[in-house]
């Protein structure tokens, strides 16, 4: 897989990082397999200056023999265009993500990270790291994102398939054939009967995996949001 990790695109009222994301997945779709887009949520602390959440986003495309530096800049080049003027955006490409970075995605959720860390990871291995403006801090969301997306049990998919194009009431067969691997319980069980409400679905990424979670509601099952 290749992953591409960005951060801190936007302003307080703007679109967000995810709505960016997007974006470059169109751009990508035109030469790439692009798998799918997800978000992925950072530390919530005051010390940490982002704009809502502090979450990130990673592309996944399908590994194919490409020029890592070429694809940077071509989404360098898209970020560069499109990302709101005031904030401090980052990106990272890799096309192999070793323990370390993972290890400096989960870091992130739960402690205070910096630039230095995220720089010093790259210089190690074949990761590509940039600040595109400002304080240049989002590279420590990109680099996080990578790790996040590679360990493949965080998030959940903003893109997967075609679950955007579902509405209304749908059947858990048909989430499957829409692009999801299975819908579950949070208990672990399955779910193969039924209507689930289709408003925005987000499948978790579990095993590398989208997985939709769901409850009961009183007349259908109900999607959930975890990441």
């Amino acid at each position: 897989m290749i992953y591409i990790g960005i951060d801190d695109t936007d302003i307080a009222g703007s679109r967000g990082t995810g709505h960016l994301a997007q974006l470059i997945a169109d751009d990508l779709s035109t030469n790439f397999h692009v798998v799918g887009v997800t978000r992925h949520q950072l530390l919530f602390d005051p010390r940490v200056p982002y704009t809502a959440k502090n979450s990130c986003a990673a592309i996944h495309l399908t590994l194919v023999t490409v020029n890592l530096p070429i694809l940077f800049n071509r989404v360098k080049a898209i970020m560069l265009a499109n990302f709101e003027h005031g904030s401090d955006p980052g990106l990272a490409v890799a096309s192999f993500v070793p323990q370390n970075i993972i290890d400096f995605g989960k870091k992130a959720k739960t402690d205070l990270v910096n630039q230095a860390e995220a720089f010093g990871l790259a210089s190690q291995g074949p990761t590509l790291i940039g600040g595109l403006g400002g304080t240049n801090d989002g590279v420590i969301g990109a680099m996080a994102a990578i790790g996040l997306a590679a360990d493949g049990n965080d998030g959940r998919y903003i893109r997967i398939g075609d679950v955007r194009e579902l509405e209304g009431f749908v059947t858990p067969r048909q989430v499957i054939d829409a692009g999801v691997s299975s819908v579950k319980q949070l208990n672990g069980d399955e779910v193969t009967e039924g209507l689930i409400q289709a408003e925005r679905l987000r499948p978790s990424r579990r095993d590398e995996q989208p997985v939709l979670f769901v409850e009961k509601g009183e007349e259908s099952w109900l999607p959930l949001k975890l990441d």
